[in-house]
């Protein structure tokens, strides 16, 4: 009798029921966008064989989901350094797959009229490097 009502005591408490409140989702915002930079993964310098000389930057890497776009390519150099940002946009309210996405972009630099030298070029915080051997003028 003792062994059955131990065993009865030990099914029902098993059977006991907990509830759990499910944590407060943060309520998305109406409207608006939210802004950043692109991960990128990869820099490669492309050299045109032309003169002056031409070059490409492609840079590779992943969107964070599949409502983020590319936003804008901006472009600076100071001094022997390119500085390039890629930027993004996704609407703050939208609802997004979690998959990565990934972009290729190319962009031009303006490099005629540098003289010869060393070149570094960074994308997003990853950098590469070109060298012109010779100075990239305009022909006479």
């Amino acid at each position: 009798m003792i062994l059955l009502l131990v065993a009865l005591s030990l099914l029902f408490s098993a059977c006991t029921v907990s509830v759990v409140q499910p944590a407060a989702t943060p309520k998305p915002r109406s409207g608006g966008v939210i802004s950043g930079l692109a991960l990128v993964e990869s820099v490669e310098i492309m050299m045109l064989e032309s003169f002056p000389v031409q070059v490409r930057v492609v840079a590779k890497g992943n969107l964070p989901d599949g409502c983020t776009k590319i936003d804008q390519i901006i472009q600076a150099r100071q001094e022997n350094t390119f500085e390039i940002k890629i930027t993004t946009t996704r609407p703050a309210d939208a609802v997004c797959t979690l998959a990565l996405v990934p972009f290729e972009e190319n962009v031009a630099l303006d490099v005629v009229g540098l003289k010869a030298g060393v070149y570094l070029v960074t994308v997003n915080g990853v950098s590469n490097s070109f060298e012109l051997s010779t100075d990239n003028l305009l022909p006479k």
